[in-house]
């Protein structure tokens, strides 16, 4: 222990076996040791005691869309990264689409990077994206490092990153099956959405009709088929239908390799609360009602649902329209999903344990990524230390998104978070940010 240079204390540390005081060893950015509370602090280490506050490990985000470059105007490295941080979060992956150009080939990935390094406050991995006419980028750009690939089932709203028909669908998850890839998946029917009523304006009742929880159940069908047939790893985002549990957890149990996650605006929001022309509640699929919220939450009970990641898809205020078939689909919470997530799983009697699981074991677990999701030795030591019990009232103004467009304005939400330390190193610490030392992350590197 004569290297340890950090010993982080509190009554609360949650770790793979449970919440108790304990005091986190910290040597060259990595866990040490979970050490006993009143542990002996080494020579030459410096204490930091943080009372009763949790000591979480950060949190891991799946699914962000940071839009730079090319939409930067949306959002960009440094505030996305900013606010990951001011929420808890200390890794997030970055999608492919809405950023110009789209990370569908190697040379754009080269751009993405180019672009986000020396601008992250958290550490920031990539997403490839499989598109029609890139089947023969999906090799290279696992080489590159990308941790998987996106794509959609039916239109994503920007014309640079078309979805895949079943044909295509099939070409490209033969080829990333072949190498041992992940693809993960907008998982919606163009048909069912097609055929469905569209009647545009500001009743939020109308766009949900416009988006049924047929058209999940039937995309996510047609998935089982094929990530069973071609023995593929396979990964449903944002998982909105409460129909599709049990599909996914027959297809577990009949050895299909498929995984699901749910985000903090289906968890928290309900389309019944949904003002009419309040398009910043407006995503794609949508939130759904009461009794479909509490569905997911017995799919997270049992493990149906694996992880829950922000779907952080911001723009810029003139695009949320009054209009519900217009305006932009997407809800920023990067800042707000721990929170959010937390004060409804408080209110319906679940520990601070499970929102960790959701939330930082097992995205990292999804991604591979080893070193992130837990506080055990040889872990990074990225921390999010929360006053559980404190709440606070959404003020768009206090948010370090580049647009504080927010579905959560004006709701009161417990969990403070009071610092987040990447490796060991405060990020953020009472509302104060220290400069970007996020590392831009590869598939099975460390960089």
């Amino acid at each position: 222990m004569s290297d340890v240079s950090l010993i982080l204390r509190s009554t609360r540390v949650l770790t793979p076996d449970g919440t108790r005081p304990a005091s986190i060893a910290v040597s060259g950015g990595t866990v040490a040791a979970v050490l006993p509370y009143e542990a002996d602090v080494p020579p030459g280490a410096r204490l930091e005691d943080v009372g009763d506050d949790a000591v979480l490990p950060g949190l891991v985000d799946t699914h962000v869309h940071i839009n730079d470059p090319g939409r930067t105007e949306w959002e960009g490295f440094w505030t996305a990264t900013r606010a990951a941080a001011a929420g808890g979060i200390t890794t997030l992956l970055d999608m492919p689409l809405n950023s110009l150009p789209p990370t569908t080939t190697v040379a754009h990935l080269d751009v993405k990077r180019d672009v986000a390094r020396g601008q992250v406050h958290v550490d920031v991995g990539f997403w490839g994206g499989a598109i029609p006419d890139n089947v023969k980028d999906l090799r290279p750009l696992y080489d590159a490092g990308v941790f998987g690939f996106k794509c959609f089932l039916s239109p994503s709203g920007v014309e640079e990153f078309p979805e895949l028909d079943q044909a295509r669908l099939g070409r490209s998850l033969a080829e990333i099956a072949g190498f041992g890839g992940l693809l993960i998946v907008h998982a919606e029917d163009p048909h069912t959405l097609d055929t469905a009523p569209q009647r545009g304006g500001p009743a939020y009742a109308d766009f949900l009709a416009s988006r049924p929880r047929g058209a999940e159940n039937a995309a996510i069908a047609a998935l089982v088929a094929q990530a069973q047939r071609l023995d593929a790893r396979v990964h449903v985002l944002h998982l909105s239908s409460s129909d599709a549990l049990p599909l996914i957890a027959d297809a577990r149990r009949a050895g299909v390799r498929i995984t699901a996650e749910s985000c903090p605006h289906f968890l928290t929001l309900t389309a019944e609360e949904v003002p009419d022309g309040a398009t910043e509640f407006k995503c794609c699929p949508p939130i759904r009602e009461a009794a479909n919220q509490d569905a997911l939450w017995q799919g997270l009970a049992d493990g149906t649902i694996d992880c829950v990641v922000s779907d952080h898809s911001p723009c810029t205020t003139d695009l949320k329209t009054p209009d519900f078939a217009t305006a932009w689909g997407g809800i920023s919470s990067l800042q707000l999903g721990l929170p959010a997530v937390w004060t409804e799983a408080r209110r319906r009697g679940l520990p601070l344990e499970d929102v960790v699981r959701w939330m930082s074991a097992g995205p990292a677990a999804l991604a591979g990524l080893t070193r992130k999701g837990a506080i055990e030795a040889g872990r990074d030591a990225d921390f999010a230390v929360l006053a559980p019990e404190e709440s606070f009232t959404v003020d768009p103004a206090a948010l370090q998104h580049r647009n504080r467009v927010t579905a959560y304005a004006g709701r009161t939400l417990y969990g403070v978070v009071r610092s987040t330390w990447l490796r060991g190193v405060p990020v953020v610490r009472d509302g104060v940010f220290a400069s970007p030392s996020g590392r831009l992350l590869e598939r099975n590197h460390r960089p």
